[in-house]
């Protein structure tokens, strides 16, 4: 019976972190109380507190888990160059701007993660060093630190564009937003590699995070 509850308690917090994550990267930290929190899994209130002791708590897991995920799914690709280029493609879409709530963690919560307690910040620090680490290696320098500069400087280009194309009301400047941030970054990507094709027209694939 012990074993069972065990288990039983795991898959129950892992359902509320998963929701809690479209939640959250949706209505953003603020504004997602507990309560839709927990209502978005199925559960009550009351079974908050079996599972977290904060909401801080909860949203830190959450970010390890987001930022995890979307680690996983750059480690899958392909080194080849040709699948990181999609993988941009992918982000900087229309799509993913539309649908915050399945995309990057990063481009929905970055401002008030800046705002958060520091086991929130903590949380996202963990997850960024190791995407910065990942994507650093895939660039092939020799030189560690231009890597990791390179890698720095693309993120921030994907996160920050992201950002800009869904903050602005006017849909074409949103999507000239979208179609300069994919040529910046690929001319980025140029510094490392060398695609065979490369492109200003964003797409409608929806990034995996």
């Amino acid at each position: 019976m012990a074993r069972y509850d065990s288990e039983h308690k795991a898959q129950t917090r892992a359902r509320v972190v998963e929701a809690a994550g479209r939640r959250l990267k949706k209505d953003g930290i603020d504004g997602a109380g507990v309560s839709a929190l927990m209502s978005d899994a199925g559960l009550t209130n009351g079974a908050f507190y079996a599972h977290f002791a904060s909401k801080d708590e909860l949203v830190a897991v959450v970010i390890a888990d987001q930022l995890a995920a979307q680690l996983n799914t750059l480690e899958s690709l392909p080194d080849d160059g040709h699948s990181l280029q999609a993988y941009i493609e992918g982000y900087l879409s229309a799509n993913h701007r539309d649908q915050r709530e399945d995309g990057c963690p990063s481009a929905a919560l970055l401002s008030e993660i800046s705002r958060a307690k520091p086991l929130v910040q903590q949380s996202f620090t963990d997850g960024l060093e190791a995407m910065i680490a990942v994507v650093a290696r895939r660039t092939h320098i020799d030189d560690t630190s231009a890597a990791r500069t390179l890698a720095i400087g693309l993120m921030s280009t994907l996160i920050g564009t992201m950002q800009l194309s869904r903050a602005v009301s006017d849909p074409t400047l949103s999507h000239e937003i979208l179609s300069a941030g994919l040529a910046n970054a690929f001319r980025l990507l140029e510094n490392s590699t060398t695609p065979s094709e490369t492109t200003t027209e964003t797409t409608t694939r929806t990034p995996q995070p």
